[in-house]
């Protein structure tokens, strides 16, 4: 008799749905992933709706209210492995940016009736609420290194994932470097690696997608914005205040220019 199949769940908070588009992008080895496993649960995809627990959870977005403060807990509690998807998974994503200003005022600058809102005054992580197991980073994430860790998963082993930053990237793909040979600013030296140096190829900066790789010296490639560079502490700022701004190297460094 056969083993079943392990089953796998996909999880949205608060986010924009881009990093599970990047599973469905996978195309053609979507399939293979569908032999190899159950899709239990997979809105974006699927109207199956199987009761846990789960073998693998795959969970986009961050947790900006009381009722997904809850929910995380219960698809914890319901999965063997859980990986976080995303920058808004793994760092808070861009709606973060709440947690460095006033929340009353955001919702009174956007809504009529801000009393019908029920938000957190802060976007936070998965992390901060439960226990990961395993961090895929990007705004979206890549679809090979997503492949990577389905394929870690099936076969117990850990994820082949870099750990350099995007400045590796463009070294293997023979690209000058937009700083060196332009004065383009770029935050390729302290970005995670992932996208294949996708800005840098056409000629532009790196803006962070990937968030911080895992020893950055923002304070030095911030200096040599300001210095080589010519860029005024506002833009400095405003470049580590994206997608990842709640990660706490990129969080740290725009607080050190914040004017």
């Amino acid at each position: 008799m056969s083993q079943p199949r392990p089953k796998l769940a996909v999880w949205k908070f608060a986010s924009c749905d881009g990093c599970q588009l990047s599973l469905l992008d996978c195309e053609d080895e979507l399939l293979a992933v569908a032999e190899a496993l159950d899709f239990a649960m997979f809105r974006e995809a699927t109207s199956a709706d199987v009761a846990g627990p789960y073998d693998l959870s795959l969970v986009e977005g961050s947790i900006t209210t009381e009722h997904d403060l809850a929910r995380i807990q219960e698809v914890r509690r319901q999965s063997k492995w859980l990986v976080t998807i995303g920058a808004c998974a793994t760092a808070g994503g861009i709606q973060a940016l709440r947690n460095f200003r006033d929340h009353g005022e955001f919702l009174a600058a956007v809504y009529a009736r801000p009393d019908y809102i029920d938000s957190l005054a802060t976007s936070t992580p998965i992390s901060a609420h439960v226990r990961v197991d395993f961090e895929l980073h990007g705004c979206p994430i890549d679809k090979r290194q997503l492949l990577e860790v389905i394929s870690a998963f099936l076969n117990r082993r850990k994820p082949t994932i870099s750990a350099t930053s995007v400045c590796s990237e463009c070294k293997r793909r023979g690209i000058v470097c937009v700083m060196v040979a332009h004065g383009t600013p770029c935050l390729g030296p302290v970005t995670h690696a992932g996208c294949g140096a996708l800005c840098p190829a056409v000629n532009r900066g790196c803006y962070g997608c990937f968030g911080p790789m895992e020893t950055p010296n923002t304070a030095a490639l911030a200096a040599w914005w300001r210095g080589a560079l010519g860029q005024d502490s506002r833009s400095v700022g405003r470049a580590f205040s994206t997608f990842n701004c709640a990660a706490e190297p990129f969080a740290k460094e725009a607080a050190a220019h914040d004017d």
